[in-house]
């Protein structure tokens, strides 16, 4: 595994190298000893796994607040997204930056995004699929989003945003007076 920092500090992609024969292929999608540099001591406690089938759709963007803040790390299993992540951290000197990377099963990328960043993705390809490590569980009282279309972050999605959920369109952009998320 590959481990690549990003101008964002603590958002990493981690490049993997699938082994390919006549048969097909394999290829080691998590190993905590080589994931220690980017995650550190953190446990895998829970995985999802989403399918979304309209190209420009977009999920996000998602964080939860303390004390049940979460990394994700992100691998897309069928199709193409492009995968984004907001710093809303306080204090940072990379606030309001956003990092994004493609993510496909044939460039066998994977996005670490740590506590205090907003995530979200746009579908490229039809029926795409990502699978979520999470190092706390989802507790529905801790979220928190920011809309996609916010102005202050200005992330430029590869397509016209299409598909929002009732949930996602309902994010705010950030307030002005918005200084971030305590660690």
């Amino acid at each position: 595994m590959k481990i690549a920092q990003t101008a964002l500090p603590g958002v990493v992609v981690v490049e993997t190298t699938p082994f390919a024969d006549d048969r097909g292929a394999f290829a080691c999608l998590y190993d905590a000893r080589e994931l220690t540099p980017a995650i550190g001591g953190r446990r895998i406690v829970q995985i999802n796994h989403s399918r979304t089938s309209a190209v420009g759709a977009v999920r996000g963007m998602h964080f939860q607040y303390p004390p049940h803040a979460e990394m994700k790390l992100v691998r897309c299993l069928r199709g193409r997204v492009w995968d984004v992540a907001v710093d809303l951290r306080a204090g940072s000197s990379t606030f309001l930056r956003w990092h994004a990377e493609e993510l496909a099963p044939d460039n066998a990328r994977m996005l670490v995004i740590p506590e205090g960043c907003a995530h979200g993705f746009q579908v490229l390809e039809q029926d795409s699929e990502l699978l979520y490590l999470h190092t706390a569980r989802y507790v529905p009282e801790a979220e928190g989003g920011v809309s996609c279309h916010d102005p202050r972050l200005g992330i430029t999605w590869p397509l016209p945003v299409a598909g929002l959920s009732r949930r996602d369109s309902s994010f705010p952009p950030i307030a002005l007076n918005f200084s971030g998320i305590a660690a």
